[in-house]
């Protein structure tokens, strides 16, 4: 059922200051700022041969993320995205198996405009996942 790893999602307190590491110290390709308000976050990805980085800032004070950056406040690792072909099919087996999927369950369209769901971190050993449909 899992893909690839699609990216990995990084919570940051100034996303200006982030994407100028990756991209002036690093030398990586980046994304321009995205404001995606379904999901409460600004984002912008840092494009990698193997995968992306996703730097997530909140946008507005009732973002997921602002919660995350009040416990951690210089940022931190926020979830892991994998890949998968069918993303209901994925959920119904998930959920099958006593996983369980955070909000409505229904897939909600994500940054890159494809259907995404998020897991229960307490199910995967603290770690927040995402699935995404490709």
């Amino acid at each position: 059922m899992i893909g690839r790893l699609n990216h990995v999602a990084i919570a940051v307190p100034d996303l200006e200051a982030a994407a100028s590491r990756y991209r002036d110290r690093l030398g990586a390709t980046v994304s321009p700022p995205q404001d995606e308000p379904e999901h409460g976050v600004r984002v912008v990805f840092v494009e990698l041969p193997n995968t992306k980085i996703e730097l997530l800032h909140p946008l507005g004070e009732n973002s997921p993320i602002a919660g995350f950056l009040a416990k951690n406040p210089a940022g931190g690792i926020h979830h892991l995205c994998f890949e998968v072909e069918d993303i209901r099919a994925a959920r119904e087996q998930l959920e099958a198996g006593g996983a369980r999927v955070l909000g409505d369950g229904e897939p909600k369209i994500g940054a890159h405009g494809k259907p995404v769901l998020f897991l229960h971190p307490k199910d995967f050993d603290g770690t927040l996942i995402e699935l995404e449909e490709v």
